[in-house]
């Protein structure tokens, strides 16, 4: 901690930035007395610098400094990563309302006049602050909201088809190696177009998806029921907030280079990556391998876009390695999938399909029919890894006498020779 930096119990961190040393001294005294926590900075460059690394929640900003001007320091600072919505309230003399509305331009949310009255400061900031804090707490029940319809989501992807899950993670794993390898911005939205960017395929028969995916010959009506996904999936994903991006990237992965001015950079970036992720995948569930199936693409000059085909050089595919076990549900856990179909014994009622990658939600939904003695114990399941050999550990007795008959064959080999 420099001697900038201060704290008190918390109130909130504020951070006054002015080139009057009195006036640091006086604000940073009393935002203190009223429990804030306080940085204070005589330059706006040293304020930038504490920015970038721990933003504060709200900053007091005077206008005329030198070197840089409050306006420019604003500037800055909305550019930092994770400090785009910090409160900038401007301190200044100057009292033109063209002054004010170039703070605003700027990025600042309020304007304090100079000399200021600290009940009006306080008022101001407190204000600033629980505007703040709604904000965050609403994003933050936002971001639950998305995160629950999301499992939601693949719950219904896992429960409608396990062959259609698996296939959506492959996708998942190729696009989150473009996105990494080549440092795309907002990763995450192209990471959950790629979760979800065969949740269409959930209005469709198994065997049509199946057919379809592994490019055999369908009927006419057959091949339209299978082309029509993305915009099936479009319409199940437009109406939940936040996701319209994501919908429009799905609906173009099989056409991503359509002419529509009207389609912004991310959505045309997510839908190449989905539709060279989904082309490469649909290789390898017919049995190609994945550098041929790269290669196949990359013969293909013009319909895939040669950095993200470059990224996947090393690329490799996770395995898919199984073991085969029969185990008690309470051993069950997330990860492991289902080896055969189960159903209830009073009702025949089918649970969980076979291919079914179970979760938390499915090992649970398992062990209440278990309670009611309605499902058969043990459950064959397939365990990811490779089978381990079990440990054969000898008794000490037989150890012992297996060491002596070692030495006793090899003192006398032709006595003790097998036959």
């Amino acid at each position: 901690m420099t001697p900038n930096e201060e704290t008190s119990p918390a109130g909130g961190e504020i951070m006054v930035v002015d080139d009057n040393p009195q006036n640091l001294e006086l604000l940073g005294d009393m935002l203190r007395q009223r429990n804030y926590r306080v940085r204070a900075f005589p330059r706006g460059r040293l304020a930038l610098v504490s920015a970038a690394q721990a933003p504060p929640d709200l900053i007091l900003l005077d206008v005329n400094m030198p070197e840089m001007s409050g306006y420019e320091v604003c500037e800055r600072i909305k550019e930092i990563e994770g400090s785009p919505g910090i409160p900038v309230l401007f301190m200044s003399a100057l009292n033109q309302t063209e002054d004010k509305i170039k703070g605003f331009r700027a990025g600042g949310v309020d304007y304090i006049s100079k000399p200021f009255q600290f009940e009006e400061v306080h008022a101001r900031v407190e204000t600033h602050l629980k505007l703040r804090r709604a904000l965050m707490a609403e994003q933050k029940l936002l971001e639950l909201t998305l995160n629950g319809s999301i499992r939601m989501l693949t719950d219904l992807i896992q429960a409608n088809s396990p062959e259609l899950a698996a296939r959506s993670r492959a996708i998942r794993d190729c696009v989150a190696w473009i996105t990494q390898r080549m440092a795309v911005q907002d990763a995450w939205q192209y990471d959950l177009a790629a979760t979800l960017s065969l949740i269409g395929c959930v209005t469709l028969p198994e065997q049509i998806f199946r057919l379809g995916y592994a490019g055999k010959t369908l009927s006419a009506e057959e091949e339209a029921m299978f082309k029509a996904h993305p915009e099936s999936a479009k319409r199940l994903l437009t109406n939940i907030p936040r996701l319209e991006a994501i919908a429009e990237m799905i609906r173009l992965q099989q056409s991503p280079d359509v002419d529509d001015p009207c389609l912004s950079l991310e959505v045309r970036l997510g839908a190449q990556m989905l539709h060279m992720a989904v082309e490469l995948d649909r290789r390898t569930y017919r049995g190609t391998a994945f550098q041929p199936a790269l290669r196949e693409l990359r013969a293909m000059r013009g319909r895939f876009q040669p950095a993200m085909l470059a990224v996947l050089d090393k690329y490799v595919p996770a395995s898919t390695e199984f073991h085969r076990q029969s185990l008690p549900i309470k051993r069950l856990s997330a990860g492991m999938v289902l080896d055969e179909d189960v159903a209830s014994k009073r009702a025949g009622i089918l649970v969980l399909r076979k291919g079914t990658r179970l979760t938390e939600t499915w090992v649970e939904r398992l062990a209440n029919f278990a309670k009611l003695n309605d499902i058969e114990e043990p459950m064959p399941v397939l365990v990811p890894g490779p089978a381990r050999m079990p440990e054969f550990r000898m008794p000490v007795r037989r150890a012992e006498e297996f060491r002596q008959g070692a030495d006793m064959r090899a003192a006398f080999p032709r006595v003790l020779r097998s036959p």
